[in-house]
């Protein structure tokens, strides 16, 4: 099978919110944050893609494994997405956030009034959860990302269970990794995973630096939190 690494376009968006639901399916921060009795996988999906179109209209890294399948339509061979790496872009911590990722924010909050609207709730969302998660999220940013100029925030990997351990987690990560060494930025993101996903992150260069626990009674979920440096680049 071939498989290449491109860039997320407006019409991969529902394969790509497929993808994500079917691998996330049994993750603990999906399972911490959403009730199954009332889960809504429409509702979840409209809020994806809410987020893929925002990403989208601001230039996000987003990233999709794409392998063509030997099934033939019209000669054409199709093409289903194996895996997706969406990254938030760098954000400097002393210059204001510029109008137009502004007006995009406030798009996107409408998209999911709307949303909200149409599929009357949040689909299953424990919104108190989500919001302990934030702010622990938030304090967590404060003490450990210390670079003014941002971090490119690994915000989902996700690849389909079929394709594990063949690379395409690895190429689709280091989409934006080479950018950001080119860039000479930093890279971070939160795994909601221990072992083996932390060593995985670990051989692309990322560091554990802090834990994000969330508690709700019984229920805990623990996100490992990692940073990447920018490789240095010897001088010859």
């Amino acid at each position: 099978m071939d498989i290449q690494i491109l860039p997320l376009t407006k019409s991969d968006i529902p394969q790509a919110v497929e993808c994500i639901q079917t691998v996330f399916a049994d993750d603990p921060f999906f399972l911490y944050m959403f009730d199954q009795s009332t889960y809504n996988p429409a509702r979840n999906a409209a809020s994806l893609s809410a987020h893929f179109l925002h990403g989208l209209s601001i230039n996000a890294p987003i990233y999709i494994a794409k392998g063509t399948t030997s099934i033939i339509h019209d000669n054409n061979a199709a093409s289903r997405i194996l895996g997706i790496c969406w990254w938030h872009p760098p954000t400097p911590s002393t210059t204001p956030t510029p109008l137009s990722t502004r007006a995009q924010d406030w798009l996107l909050s409408l998209r999911q009034l709307l949303a909200n609207i149409r599929y009357t709730g949040r689909g299953g969302l424990h919104l108190h959860r989500y919001r302990q998660w934030k702010e622990l999220q938030e304090r967590t940013h404060d003490k450990v990302w210390d670079d003014s100029r941002g971090y490119y925030f690994c915000n989902v990997i996700a690849v389909r269970a079929e394709l594990r351990g063949r690379g395409v987690g690895r190429r689709l990560v280091e989409a934006v990794t080479r950018r950001a060494d080119e860039e000479g930025m930093p890279c971070y993101l939160e795994s909601s995973k221990g072992m083996p996903n932390l060593l995985i992150y670990e051989r692309l260069g990322f560091e554990t630096v802090s834990e994000i626990e969330c508690v709700d009674g019984k229920d805990i979920c623990t996100l490992y939190c990692m940073i990447r440096p920018p490789a240095k680049n010897d001088v010859k």
